[in-house]
C-alpha cells in the first residue's frame, strides 16, 4: 500500500510518496527521518544553504541528528528572528526577579517616554507585535547604535503607525524598548543578563547578542541580532519544553513560560498572509504569545501546542507539546530569503516540524498495531 505525504513547501505543494506495509518487522524502534534528511541534503544541494544542521529530541532522547556541508553543531550562526525567542525569555526572567511586570507602560521604566503616547504601551504589546511602534526604523537609519538606551532614543520621537492593541505587525524595533525596560529594572545592561540569566545556566557559552571583540560595542538586536550554535539553542529548547528548568534548575518560572505561550495578540487585527496562515494554511486568530509563534492551536482549549520562532535566512526552533518533541534547524541563507523555484527560507521551515511530526506518528501507529 502507498500514501501520499504533502506539505506546503515556500507555498508549493510537496509531495512524497511512501510504501507501507503492515508487517512491523520492516520498522524500526526510532522513527524514520529519511525524507527530512533527504529535503534537507536537497537544500544544501542547491546551494540554498551553504550548509545545515539539525538536532530532533524527545524528552532526553535524540530522535535525529545530523550536518550538511559546512555548519556544525557549534557552528556559531546569526540567526534572524530565531533570536526573538531568546531575547523574550531573557525579559521574562527579569520579570521574574524584579518588579518589572508584563502590564507596566513603558513610562514607568523610561521616564523620557512620559507625555509621549508610546509611554503608555504595556510590555506584553512590545513582544508580541501589537504595540504600534514602526516594526523597523526609517530608512536610511539603521539600528546600530553602541547602547540600548541610544537606540531606544531613536525611536521616541517617531510616531506611532497604529492605535496599541489594535492590530498585529510583525516586526523587531519595540523590542529594543522591551530590552531596555529590562535593562532599568534589573539595573544591567542586556547582554549581561543574558549572559547571568540564560546563557551561563544553560551552557550557551558560544551564544550572544553583542558582538564579543568588537571597537565600541554595538546594542543588542534583540529582534533579530542573536548569534548561536545548535547545541546551545537546544539547550534553551530543552529548558522551555520542561517548563523552565534545565538540568534540575529554575530558569524560569513554569507560569512565566506559560505566559510567553499564550495567545497575546487578543483582540487586535491580524492581516491575511501572516505567517502562520502563509506558511501552514492555518487561520486562527492567536498566532503569537510574548517573542514566539503559536504555529498550532487546541481548538477545545485555545493553548498552543506547537511553538516556533523561524527567522528569514532559515533557522528554525520549535516546540511540540503533544508530542514532547523539540528541534532546532539552523542555517543561514544564501542571498534573499525567497528563491526563483518557490523555495522561501522563512515560509518553508515548518515542513521540517510537520516531517518530523509524520515519522513520529508513522511509528507510532505501526507500533500500536
Amino acid at each position: 500500500m502507498r500514501t501520499v505525504k504533502k506539505w506546503v513547501w515556500g507555498g508549493l505543494l510537496w509531495s512524497v510518496i511512501t510504501a507501507c506495509s503492515s508487517e512491523k518487522g520492516r520498522y524500526q524502534s526510532s522513527p524514520d527521518f529519511t525524507e527530512l534528511d533527504s529535503l534537507i541534503q536537497e537544500w544544501v544541494d542547491k546551494g540554498y544553504y551553504p550548509g545545515a544542521a539539525i538536532c530532533v529530541k524527545q524528552d532526553t532522547a535524540v530522535l535525529f541528528r545530523k550536518s550538511y556541508g559546512s555548519v556544525s553543531p557549534d557552528t556559531p550562526v546569526y540567526v534572524a528572528s530565531a533570536g526573538k525567542w531568546v531575547a523574550a525569555a531573557v525579559v521574562a526572567a527579569v520579570v521574574d526577579r524584579t518588579d518589572l511586570s508584563w502590564d507596566d507602560p513603558v513610562e514607568k521604566w523610561l521616564p523620557e517616554f512620559k507625555g509621549d503616547p508610546k509611554g503608555d504601551i504595556p510590555l506584553r504589546r512590545l513582544l508580541s507585535h501589537t504595540s504600534g511602534i514602526r516594526p523597523y526604523l526609517p530608512e536610511p537609519k539603521v539600528d546600530n547604535y553602541n547602547r540600548l538606551d541610544s537606540a531606544v532614543a531613536e525611536i521616541l520621537p517617531l510616531d506611532t503607525v497604529f492605535t496599541p492593541g489594535s492590530r498585529f505587525e510583525y516586526g523587531g524595533l519595540a523590542m529594543q524598548v522591551a530590552g531596555r525596560m529590562a535593562e532599568v529594572a534589573a539595573g544591567k545592561e542586556f547582554e549581561t543578563l543574558f549572559r547571568e540569566l540564560l546563557a551561563d545556566p544553560l551552557h550557551m557559552k558560544q551564544s550572544h547578542f553583542v558582538p564579543v571583540n568588537t571597537d565600541g560595542g554595538h546594542a543588542p538586536m534583540l529582534a533579530g541580532g542573536l548569534c548561536t550554535t545548535l547545541n546551545d539553542y537546544m539547550n534553551f529548547l530543552d529548558m522551555i519544553i520542561h517548563g523552565g528548568v534545565f538540568e534540575g534548575k529554575r530558569i524560569l518560572r513554569e507560569a512565566t513560560v506559560k505566559e510567553m505561550q499564550s495567545d497575546q495578540v487578543g483582540n487586535a487585527k491580524v492581516s491575511s498572509g501572516e505567517y502562520v496562515e502563509r506558511a501552514l494554511g492555518l487561520h486562527h486568530h492567536g498566532i503569537y504569545g510574548l517573542g514566539e509563534w503559536r504555529e498550532m492551536v487546541d481548538e477545545k482549549t485555545g493553548e498552543a501546542y506547537r511553538i516556533s520562532s523561524p527567522g528569514w535566512a532559515g533557522a528554525y526552533p520549535w516546540i511540540n507539546l503533544r508530542e514532547g518533541v523539540y528541534g532546532f534547524f539552523i542555517a543561514h541563507v544564501v542571498g534573499g530569503s525567497s528563491k526563483s523555484d518557490g523555495f522561501s527560507s522563512f515560509y518553508g521551515s515548518p515542513v521540517i516540524a510537520d516531517m518530523v511530526s509524520a515519522a513520529i506518528s508513522e511509528k507510532n501507529g505501526h507500533e500500536s498495531k
